[in-house]
């Protein structure tokens, strides 16, 4: 029954977090300045769900940088494709470069959780635990990314 719960936590955090994820999206898409600390601020609010759940932030790490580099290069792959080949490449520009992200953020997680495993640094891995530490990760390098791809504009 534990591991049960454990799921239907994990699963209405989820709905939840997206819930806001998507409310906060939809508010700010139009407006580029905005949009990444926006981004950043849902990142804050996903670490608070941890604090909620009492689950130590060094557990999440290697899913926190996998959602990093997973989403924030993730964002410069989508505008690239944008800028070249409009919606249509913006959509085969975020699949090509989330393939691409999906293993590069892998290849770090595995070497943090590796490390961490090296220095008896418990990583619990529970589906909430998972899904709130990629969650808070892709958040946060989408917010990062979003705000480089503004200034990027600026200058040019």
């Amino acid at each position: 029954i534990k591991k049960k719960s454990n799921f239907l936590k994990a699963i209405s955090s989820w709905i939840i977090l997206s819930i806001i994820v998507i409310a906060v999206s939809a508010y700010f898409v139009f407006d580029s300045a905005w949009i990444g600390p926006a981004f950043l601020g849902l990142g804050i609010i996903s670490l608070i769900f941890l604090g909620f759940f009492k689950i130590p932030l060094k557990s999440v790490y290697p899913d926190m940088i996998f959602g990093a580099i997973d989403n924030g290069i993730l964002i410069f792959a989508a505008v690239l494709g944008g800028a070249y080949a409009g919606i249509a490449g913006a959509i085969v520009g975020g699949a090509a470069g989330n393939t691409i992200t999906d293993g590069l953020g892998g290849l770090f997680e595995g070497y943090v959780a590796q490390n961490q495993r090296k220095f008896e640094i418990d990583n619990l891995r529970t589906p909430l635990s998972t899904m709130l530490g990629k969650a808070s990760g892709c958040l946060f390098g989408a917010g990062f990314g979003l705000i480089i791809v503004w200034a990027i504009r600026l200058i040019f």
